[in-house]
């Protein structure tokens, strides 16, 4: 009997080794390095619904004994070792086993970026929209384009997907003249590579095959595919406004979604004869509300791929990267352009720009079941779980950025039902954030913001756009001139005279700023290198070292009133983890051609400086044509330029209730700047305001402000706070010629602003005040750093340090990830990770080495010297790993690399005591 039971335990396991397809993430398999130790483990079953009894045996046979069961999700929580995992793995009942770890959802970050995901858990906006988060409910969108996949789990035919149509305009199958038929009721009309199906996501995917990581704007949209294929010809696109309107009432279509342009009609007027134009005209008319995406011929300008985009009923969208800043492919309009046109007896005014700018850039969005195309394979298998790419895909584009728009109008129609496309558009437009140095004819209004547009929705009397520059009046204004150069770097450490471009700089140029784009080690981390411009007289003026920001790709850094003569752009590195890589670069320099509103700055120190300023609009003058340079800068008016410069979100209390008492005029200013997410760098909107108010319920206004609160402020617009509170508590130090040096008066910090004042240092921002001292007989000065905190800003002041940060904030200069959220680091393919992260006393650091020969293995501090040298000899192909502990080290962070063969990988990890 017991052989029998041997024999049959033995065929069961072959059937379930034969049938084995349980997915176990790489995030569990770090953690069962210790197969006898017990872990939290989410396990997924095959099921539709509550785990079922035989499910619930799989883990009794797999010796599991704890756990907890959901009532409706085929879904357990179970506490197992690494041998229990491995036989549950091998269960034909299982679909995947995943750590239960903390996660941080990136939609993937335009959703985040854009407040959709705010407004979803706002309650007010719940309680406003009868209990339900407000997700496009009830609006139809139909999704103008190649086609729609209706056999995506994010977009079911017959059920979010309300209806699939294919074009039928083949005019050369015809035999006479017949009424048009489009064919309806077709699951898979997308089958041409997906374009359709990934706009269709945006819009409204429903995120299920990810358990809603990858939700589009608006889940709750009835979503109408109407398919044209790969052949997209005018009518096409025309039958598809016609079956809008035909079946608008069949439907609730309220908006349409257009990801489609013609190159040749760049440039051109609004011709209302135009058969796109008086489609559009028509859908409008019917209280539809049509979207375009701009197109992508940018970056110059009188790029907008049609004229119909420019129509003064339709929106047209731009798009931005997931940092705010306008993507360079976008297409742009023409500045100061516009012009009149009669249709239908009445005379509309258009202007060629686009409407608003919205995420357009690595869209992580549903991709077609099938054919599966290899567009983005390389990023989808780098960043995508395994789990996830059969379903979700990466595109870029304009085509991306229109669908989001089209959901957040999905929303705004749910909020309010009754609004017309040209009270859409224009509650678009005045709750947008001010993208700094971008004009109406680049980004239009600004970037997106769903939660102040849907605020808006709803309160008709919220005072939304004062702040807008499109529509501000400036007390000052620069002419300027600029001149670009690129520029291309063969960075090699190892050969530092190589590493420079040379330029010259003419008599009279009032400021150049030089940006250069890593594309990372091995195409996976940020190269932690420095940009530095060296004067003809050699004076240095670098970006900083931001080794904190490793996974950063981006260096800036701007000089005002630039000495005449040879300038040099140089890159180096940290020793030891800067490495070998073609560097890409540009050179602006801004030439003055005449003011208006600065009668007082000449010969001033920073007049150059403040040009700059004012140029970018990143300060203003005053009433009257002055600047007073000399005088202390209000609080009222740093919260005005950092909303003008600096990407902060227009905000108001949605309970209509002000919290600044004392503030008159200027309401959306002060509650803009102190709401939490205030910073569109804050993509999750989780940080706290860029300013503090001075007491509870107070702004003072009049105040002045002091070097270490302008540190704050300008290290939280950067979206940098999780880093400066790293450092909270401890000593800042500025480093120079190589050396760091402490902040001697570290103590006049205001507590909590340490690491504000660390990070802003760290990054150039703000310069330290150095003195030396030296005895009689001392062969050398010895010098001292101060720092200076409580010395008040005068406006000169600000206009210096503020155009130094607008370089950082235009390079893209911050983490790609927020210190701190997850318990991993692992770099792209899991070449390098280190478990746990932060660490208290010791860490693993586990590392692929894809054949046999030497490997090295180091650990760098904060300013690159090297700790630790914890690996120097040959290892075979395969995985391995290695403890690191940190013994008698600071807390800090921590850069970790590996060199194998000719790979080399580098990570960092924080050490938190």
């Amino acid at each position: 009997m017991r052989k029998l039971l041997a024999v049959v335990a033995v065929s069961l396991l072959v059937i379930s080794n034969i049938f084995a397809q349980a997915y176990v993430d790489s995030r569990l398999q770090a953690a069962i390095t210790d197969k006898t130790k017990l872990v939290q483990v989410v396990v997924t079953f095959k099921g539709e619904s509550a785990p079922t009894l035989l499910d619930l045996s799989a883990l009794s046979q797999a010796g599991i004994t704890k756990g907890l069961t959901l009532k409706s999700l085929p879904i357990a929580g179970v506490l197992a070792t690494g041998l229990q995992i491995d036989l549950l793995s091998r269960s034909p009942r299982v679909l995947s086993l995943y750590l239960n770890e903390s996660l941080e959802y990136e939609n993937n970050s335009g959703t985040a970026l854009t407040g959709v995901d705010k407004l979803r858990k706002d309650p007010l906006f719940t309680s406003r929209n009868g209990g339900f988060p407000v997700s496009g409910k009830g609006i139809g969108v139909l999704v103008n384009d190649s086609g729609v996949d209706g056999t995506h789990p994010d977009l079911q035919f017959g059920k979010n997907l309300v209806q699939n149509v294919t074009a039928a305009t083949n005019l050369n199958a015809l035999s006479s003249i017949l009424p048009y038929t489009p064919i309806e009721n077709v699951p898979n009309t997308d089958a041409t590579g997906g374009h359709g199906t990934h706009v269709a996501g945006i819009v409204g995917g429903t995120g299920q095959a990810s358990q809603g990581l990858y939700e589009g704007v608006a889940p709750g949209a009835n979503l109408v595919g109407y398919g044209s294929g790969a052949a997209l010809l005018l009518l096409d696109v025309l039958s598809g406004f016609d079956y809008a309107i035909t079946n608008q009432a069949r439907y609730n279509i309220r908006v349409i979604t257009n990801s489609f342009g013609t190159t040749s009609d760049t440039g051109t007027d609004v011709n209302p004869a135009d058969p796109i134009t008086l489609a559009t005209k028509r859908c409008v008319d019917r209280n539809i509300v049509v979207v375009f995406s701009a197109g992508n011929s940018g970056p110059g300008s009188g790029t907008m791929t049609g004229q119909y985009k420019k129509a003064p009923w339709v929106i047209a969208v731009a798009a931005g990267n997931k940092s705010g800043q306008l993507a360079d492919f976008s297409s742009r309009g023409i500045k100061n352009k516009a012009g009149s046109f009669t249709l239908d007896g009445k005379t509309y005014t258009w202007e060629d720009r686009p409407t608003v700018t919205s995420p357009g850039v690595d869209i992580i969005a549903a991709r077609v079941i099938a054919p599966v195309s290899s567009l983005s394979a390389d990023k989808d298998a780098a960043e995508l779980d395994p789990a996830h790419v059969p379903y979700y895909t990466h595109m870029s584009g304009t085509s991306m950025a229109a669908p989001h728009v089209a959901g957040i109008v999905a929303l705004l129609l749910e909020a309010n039902p009754t609004l017309t496309p040209y009270q859409v558009k224009e509650i678009l437009q005045q709750t947008a954030t001010n993208i700094p140095n971008r004009e109406k004819w680049e980004v239009g209004a600004g970037y997106v913001n769903a939660y102040a547009s849907v605020d808006r929705a709803y309160r008709a009397s919220a005072p939304y756009g004062s702040t807008l520059n499109m529509n501000r009046t400036f007390n000052s204004s620069v002419n300027a001139n600029s001149e670009t150069l690129n520029f291309a770097i063969d960075y090699n450490p190892a050969t530092p005279a190589t590493n420079i471009y040379t330029f010259t700089v003419a008599s009279g140029t009032t400021g150049i700023e030089s940006k250069i784009r890593t594309q990372g080690v091995a195409g996976e981390t940020g190269n932690p290198v420095r940009l530095t411009l060296i004067s003809p007289s050699g004076a240095r003026t670098s970006a900083g070292i931001p080794v904190l920001f490793a996974l950063s790709y981006d260096r800036g850094v701007a000089v005002a009133s630039p000495e005449p003569g040879t300038w040099t752009v140089e890159i180096s590195g940290l020793n030891g983890v800067a490495f070998p890589e073609n560097i890409n670069g540009v050179v602006n320099m801004m030439t003055a051609a005449g003011t208006t509103g600065l009668n007082d700055i000449a010969g001033h120190p920073a007049e150059a400086s403040i040009k700059m300023a004012v140029g970018a609009r990143l300060a203003d003058g005053l009433r009257g044509g002055s600047y007073k340079p000399d005088e202390p800068l209000k609080r009222i008016d740093l919260a005005d330029y950092l909303v003008m410069g600096e990407a902060i979100r227009q905000y108001l209390p949605v309970n209509g209730s002000y919290t600044l008492t004392d503030v008159k005029e200027r309401n959306l200013i002060a509650e803009s700047v102190t709401a939490r997410g205030a910073a569109l760098r804050d993509k999750n909107h989780v940080q706290n305001g860029i300013m503090l108010a001075a007491s509870p319920g107070k702004f003072n206004p009049n105040g002045k402000v002091n070097r270490a609160e302008l540190a704050y402020s300008l290290v939280q617009a950067l979206g940098l706070q999780a880093y400066a509170l790293e450092r909270n508590g401890k000593t800042p130090a500025v480093e120079y010629n190589g050396k760091s040096y402490p902040i001697e008066d570290a103590a006049d910090i205001p507590a909590g602003l340490e690491g504000y004042v660390s990070v802003a240092l760290e990054l150039n921002m703000i310069n330290a005040f150095f003195t030396a001292t030296q005895g009689p007989y001392d062969l050398e000065p010895v010098l001292h750093a101060n720092f200076k905190p409580l010395q008040d800003v005068t406006r000169a002041d600000f206009a210096v340090i503020i155009t130094r940060t607008h370089s950082l904030w235009n390079s893209g200069q911050q983490p790609l990830a927020t210190s701190g959220t997850s318990n991993l680091a692992i770099s792209a393919e899991g070449k390098l990770v280190s478990y746990p992260n932060p660490f208290a006393d010791v860490t693993t650091i586990r590392y692929t080495v894809e054949q046999d020969g030497p490997v090295l293995v180091e650990v760098f501090d904060i300013l690159g010297k090297k700790v630790r040298t914890l690996v120097s000899e040959s290892k075979t192909a395969g995985e391995h790993s290695v403890d690191f502990r940190a013994d008698n080290l600071p807390a800090g962070t921590y850069i970790y690399k590996v060199e194998a063969g000719q790979k080399v990988y580098s990570n960092k990890m924080l050490l938190a005591k």
